[in-house]
């Protein structure tokens, strides 16, 4: 058995109306939050999914579906402390995390530092063990016409 495993990760989520934006664990002050039974938090899903997959343990959808009313309005950080829970039974712990958001708005330079040391936290990790980048649709497709943002991880788990 190998001593690390990488996995990537990735959500969409379309903006709505009325919704609270939250980002890497951080709400984000902005006019429209994002779409999801849970609390939609695109980045914390792409990690969740990351994890998920280094540890060959499927998807989100399998172990947080969004058909179980459990799950309505749940922190998206709650999804990681599972799945980390499960990452550490199976003797891993993170060796970093890389993520790429893509938003065409708001603004997420301000914010970066924030998700950072929150996705550090919830992971266990110094901070320089984790990632934050943001990036622009510059007008193509639906994140360049401002209708949603995704978010991309990988992750590297090395044996504990």
């Amino acid at each position: 058995m190998s001593g690390f495993r990488i996995g990537q990760g990735y959500d969409i989520h379309p903006f709505a109306p009325g919704r609270r934006l939250v980002l890497g664990g951080i709400e984000i002050p902005h006019s429209r939050g994002l779409a999801g039974h849970s609390d939609a938090d695109a980045v914390l899903q792409a990690v969740t999914d990351a994890i998920l997959g280094a540890i060959g343990a499927g998807d989100i959808g399998r172990h947080f579906s969004d058909r179980d009313p459990r799950h309505k309005d749940r922190p998206s950080g709650e999804f990681i402390a599972e799945t980390m829970a499960m990452a550490r039974s199976r003797g891993y712990r993170v060796g970093n995390v890389d993520v790429t958001i893509h938003a065409e708005e708001p603004r997420l330079a301000p914010h970066i530092d924030a998700m950072r040391d929150n996705i550090a936290a919830l992971l266990g990790v110094a901070a320089d063990a984790a990632n934050v980048k943001a990036t622009r649709g510059e007008g193509l497709g639906p994140i360049g016409r401002a209708e949603g943002i995704a978010a991309q991880a990988v992750v590297l788990l090395e044996k504990a």
